[in-house]
C-alpha cells in the first residue's frame, strides 16, 4: 500500500508541476485558454493572478516530491509533507468544485490522484 500511496502522490505532483506550467508561462497561449476556458481578454487580465497561481502549484508538488524522497529515511517527515502537499491539493480540487459546479471535470483531475494517494497512506498507516 505504501509503494501505491508514493506512485499516486508523485502522479498528483506532475499533475501539479504540468498545471504550473500552463499558468505560469503558457497562461494566454490559445490551448491553455481552451482548458482553462478563458478569453483571450480574461487571459490578458489574470496573468499575474494565474503566475501567483502556477508557483502555488509547483510548491505543492514540490513538498510532495520532498516526501516521497525523504519517506524511506523518515516515515513521520515524508508521510506530514505529503499529506501536506496532497491533502491542499485535494481542498483545492474541492474548493474549485464547490465553487463551480461546471469544474467537475478539472476538480477530478486536480482531486484524484491526492485522494487516492492520501486513501493508501491511511490503509497503510492503520495498525495492524
Amino acid at each position: 500500500m505504501l509503494v501505491a500511496a508514493l506512485i499516486l502522490a508523485a502522479l498528483a505532483a506532475l499533475v501539479h508541476v504540468y498545471i504550473f506550467v500552463l499558468e505560469t508561462f503558457r497562461w494566454e497561449d490559445e490551448r491553455t485558454r481552451a482548458t482553462f476556458g478563458t478569453t483571450a481578454e480574461e487571459a490578458a487580465t489574470t496573468r499575474s493572478l494565474a503566475y501567483n497561481q502556477g508557483f502555488y502549484n509547483l510548491f505543492l508538488a514540490i513538498a510532495t516530491f520532498v516526501g516521497i524522497a525523504v519517506t524511506p529515511a523518515s516515515h513521520e517527515v515524508g508521510f506530514t509533507l505529503i499529506v501536506v502537499g496532497t491533502g491542499s491539493m485535494l481542498a483545492a480540487a474541492t474548493v474549485l468544485l464547490l465553487s463551480d459546479r461546471s469544474k467537475i471535470r478539472p476538480a477530478i483531475i486536480q482531486g484524484m490522484f491526492p485522494l487516492t494517494s492520501l486513501l493508501c497512506l491511511a490503509i497503510y498507516a492503520l495498525p495492524a
